[in-house]
């Protein structure tokens, strides 16, 4: 019987090559968006969507290049000290890469960007683990919202619930979340079912950088949001 593909062990030398490869192309990708953009902007991003992000990528796609990962290895393209910066002035946009922060590159005028990036943000169901921006709580009684056959998916979320001729009721008052404390599982799951969104995600710029000037718009933030792996 033929070995299975996933039983073929796998040279550790070749992944440490692999990695160190796409490292280097990274590396080589903002150097060459260096030369080929006027401005290059430190951003940073608080609760994370893919598919929103990539929606506000593909509005800029004509003008603009986004790069998101290991701030250091985009701190080693850009330059860390005046000794080893790209270009005049970079080792200070490479000291505000910190915590979910990216690059942009872009000919558009600054004024553009930043209504764009000031204007946009997107407001989805908060995941578990991040903070509540609100107490939400349900009064004892009928809840009118939930069919009778979410009654054990319910109980299973701790709320104290029971059928009374059909209709799902609570049978004592439930705190579902409080203000500045962080969700629970549970607690992201009934939100959601209660259509509570509290993640905004949203863009910040951090500063802006060309070959003429350099600017802060706002410290980097370190705080952490509701992250969504990439």
């Amino acid at each position: 019987m033929p070995k299975s593909k996933r039983d073929r062990p796998v040279t550790l030398s070749k992944t440490k090559k692999k990695g160190k490869m796409q490292k280097e192309n990274v590396v080589n990708s903002i150097r060459d968006a260096v030369e080929k953009y006027e401005f290059v902007y430190v951003f940073f991003y608080e609760n994370m969507r893919n598919l929103k992000f990539k929606e506000f990528k593909e509005r800029l796609k004509a003008s603009s290049r986004f790069f998101l990962g290991s701030n250091k290895v985009m701190q080693v393209a850009l330059g860390r000290s005046v000794s080893d910066e790209l270009r005049p002035g970079l080792h200070k946009v490479s000291k505000l890469l910190r915590g979910n922060s990216g690059l942009c590159f872009t000919s558009l005028p600054k004024e553009e960007m930043e209504r764009l990036f000031n204007e946009y943000e997107d407001h989805d169901f908060a995941r578990t683990g991040s903070t509540a921006t609100e107490t939400v709580e349900l009064k004892e009684g009928p809840l009118d919202h939930f069919t009778h056959e979410m009654e054990p998916f319910l109980r299973k979320q701790g709320m104290p619930v029971k059928l009374n001729k059909g209709v799902v009721e609570l049978v004592s008052d439930y705190v579902v979340c409080e203000e500045g404390k962080p969700l629970s599982p549970e607690a992201s799951r009934i939100l959601r079912l209660l259509g509570v969104r509290m993640a905004t995600f949203k863009l910040h710029l951090i500063c802006r950088w060309s070959t003429e000037d350099f600017e802060v718009y706002r410290q980097a933030l370190e705080a952490e949001s509701d992250v969504e792996s990439m």
